[in-house]
């Protein structure tokens, strides 16, 4: 019994740690705001600090490839042997996790500050790091 209940609260420990592991952000140059002014990076840090209260949403991405080329068999030459055409069409939907868009917004908001300090602006937003 006690092997039972010492079991279950390794299992507890384990879930809840793995619930809050801290979103790390990914690189994003700071280049990329180089033309926007001061006022500017405020508000684009901003919005996308407001995306993040608000809940982030995953985004979809959908692909279609189309691919042609040469192959054997197929109805070509005598008896249905030789070289024919063949075409490929692939379609297909990825989507981020809520953590990989997370983590690509904090590295907005970390090169937004890069950008403000560059500039010297009197304000430097400062993304505060936080759990997801």
């Amino acid at each position: 019994m006690k092997m039972m209940s010492l079991g279950l609260v390794a299992f507890s420990t384990l879930l809840l740690t793995a619930c809050a592991t801290t979103v790390k952000p990914s690189y994003v140059s700071p280049t990329q705001y180089q033309a926007l002014s001061c006022g500017q990076l405020t508000s684009e840090f901003e919005r996308i600090q407001q995306y993040i209260n608000n809940g982030v949403q995953t985004p979809k991405r959908t692909g279609v490839g189309v691919g042609v080329g040469l192959g054997l068999g197929g109805g070509w030459g005598r008896y249905g042997w030789g070289f024919g055409p063949s075409i490929s069409v692939n379609m297909g939907q990825s989507s981020d996790t809520k953590n990989t868009e997370l983590s690509r917004m904090y590295g907005q908001q970390d090169a937004i500050s890069q950008a403000s300090q560059f500039k010297n602006c009197a304000f430097v937003p400062k993304r505060n790091p936080a759990k997801s």
